[in-house]
């Protein structure tokens, strides 16, 4: 089924909540729902950590809040891990790792236009996880293809969940960790990447696409075979679009954009008017259609969300909220000015 788009509002997962219940709600008010993540609230609610549960080899310290990687216990584990294999339920994500997730399942959401879900891609994953030789392990070529397999199998298991709920449910493949993955010392070639990265994604049911708020090789990424992407247009507006012939080919693809247009940081939010915020939009929609994007079928084809996810507000979870509330009230004015029903 296809993404829905006409400038309706979603958001990331990651929110600062310590009120499970409360970060639902706010959830709940996007035009797109979502299950939010709570690593303030749980650090096995870390993106991270969500990811790593079930894969071999992990080592999790709750107290000291770190996850790392040993080689030697990734060999004694696989085997237990590859007899579960054909078990969905193991790669799911249990309810000691999400406060929200299974409340989340248990909701109606017949009458939305499409739930969210999402997880931790493997290139994130594998750069920030860090083996005993304190090397990430998407250099290893051992574990890499057993992590792209694994998560595979995770984001189409909490996809099949989502979808009994709603049928146009989709999936988020979080993927901060792009904008590093062509650096000198990447130590992964971006030939092996984008082969990889295209099979991984041929391994992935649809709707499914990528969310990151950084600033990666945007012809690279617009380049894979994916259904949405989430970015942070708010900070890569001039960059961003530059890449016109890109975005002209991934919208030509049926390619969903979720423009993060609301920062969520307490100054930048506090020094942003709701008609600045519409004007930097349009400022950047209106380079696209002078090089030739068509209009309607790039609001047709368009979300709205907040910029990034914040952690580290001094007011905690009220700046965030903020942000999604005028991420609602923006999608209002623009779905009335264009006639967007």
């Amino acid at each position: 089924m296809p993404i829905p788009g006409n400038l309706l509002t979603t958001a990331m997962g990651v929110m600062p909540h310590t009120d499970p219940e409360r970060a639902l709600e706010v959830a709940l008010s996007t035009d797109i729902p979502f299950w939010p993540q709570l690593p303030n609230y749980d650090y096995h609610e870390d993106m991270y950590v969500q990811a790593a549960e079930h894969f071999p080899g992990i080592l999790l310290d709750l107290k000291g809040r770190t996850l790392r990687f040993s080689l030697d216990k990734f060999i004694a584990e696989l085997e237990e891990t590859m007899a579960h294999f054909d078990d969905p339920a193991y790669f799911d994500i249990s309810p000691g790792y999400s406060a929200v997730y299974h409340r989340f399942l248990s909701m109606d959401f017949s009458d939305r236009p499409a739930i969210r879900g999402q997880l931790e891609g493997p290139i994130s994953f594998g750069f920030n996880v860090l083996d005993q030789d304190e090397r990430p392990i998407l250099f290893d070529d051992t574990v890499r293809p057993f992590m792209l397999e694994f998560m595979t199998k995770r984001i189409n298991v909490q996809l099949d969940r989502l979808k009994a709920l709603n049928p146009n449910a989709f999936m988020f493949v979080d993927e901060p960790g792009l904008q590093f993955l062509f650096s000198a010392m990447a130590g992964y070639s971006d030939l092996k990447a984008k082969e990889e990265l295209d099979q991984f994604f041929a391994m992935i049911d649809r709707p499914r696409g990528i969310h990151l708020c950084g600033n990666p090789d945007w012809d690279f990424l617009l380049g894979l075979n994916m259904d949405i992407l989430s970015l942070d247009i708010y900070t890569n507006a001039e960059i961003f679009s530059s890449y016109a012939p890109s975005i002209k080919r991934f919208l030509d693809k049926g390619g969903v954009i979720a423009w993060g247009i609301v920062p969520t940081g307490f100054e930048l939010f506090e020094q942003e008017g709701i008609d600045a915020l519409v004007g930097q939009l349009e400022n950047v929609w209106q380079i696209l259609w002078k090089k030739g994007i068509d209009r309607d079928q790039m609001l047709e084809k368009s979300m709205l969300s907040p910029a990034t996810c914040c952690l580290v507000n001094p007011d905690k979870e009220k700046t965030v909220e903020k942000a999604f509330f005028r991420v609602q009230a923006l999608s209002e004015r623009l779905r009335e000015k264009y006639n967007l029903k």
